[in-house]
């Protein structure tokens, strides 16, 4: 069975761990999230959707020797605004195929998908979207992109809770409260072609 583990790392930073290869996304520089503390990790890869320091510090990853991807991968780009890009630049959605599971890390996505752009993001297992506005897509855009979507799992990030966060985003429970039954996990979700259909929060440091 095709099996990936999901870890959070706070705002949009995730690994993807696969047959022990593991894949990290979207690290923030030190200090630049509030209530985040520095990341320190090690993967065998490390993809960044963009160029902003809170989602491109590289730094903050040792690789390991090289090794064989147990995935595909294709790529996506969007603006990151609504001015096609004139104001934040472009985003790179990232799509992984581990085996039978099709993953998607919007990256900070800041208009509606067109067509042509969701039927590529058809048969999603999980998606990590941003659902915090001012940046990226605000709760109700992203609720509208999932319902074109319809992944079995949606993992939402770029968003302010209590602790953590850019005091400009949206609060978590802007997004969650349009959805009943939110699976509140911990810090690592492991998707498999069984696990339940519905939204999963995944929690770190807060």
């Amino acid at each position: 069975m095709d099996q990936v583990n999901i870890t959070y790392w706070g705002h949009a930073c995730f690994c993807l761990e696969s047959k022990g290869f593991r894949v990290v996304l979207d690290p923030y520089t030190d200090h630049m999230i509030p209530g985040l503390p520095p990341l320190r990790l090690e993967a065998e890869a490390v993809y960044c959707s963009h160029c902003h320091d809170d989602h491109s510090f590289t730094q903050a990853v040792s690789l390991t020797a090289p090794a064989e991807p147990p995935y595909s991968l294709e790529e996506l780009t969007v603006p990151h605004d609504h001015v096609n890009g004139a104001h934040r630049g472009m985003n790179t959605i990232r799509i992984f195929s581990f085996g039978a599971l099709k993953i998607a890390h919007l990256g900070d996505i800041g208009r509606p998908l067109t067509e042509e752009e969701g039927k590529k993001l058809q048969n999603l297992d999980c998606v990590m979207i941003p659902v915090g506005g001012y940046y990226t897509i605000d709760p109700e855009e992203a609720s509208k992109m999932i319902k074109v979507l319809s992944p079995k799992v949606v993992i939402p990030m770029h968003y302010r809770t209590e602790h953590t966060g850019f005091s400009e985003v949206a609060p978590l429970e802007a997004f969650t409260k349009q959805y009943p039954g939110v699976q509140q996990g911990t810090q690592t979700l492991t998707l498999t072609g069984q696990t339940p259909n519905q939204i999963h929060i995944l929690h770190y440091m807060d």
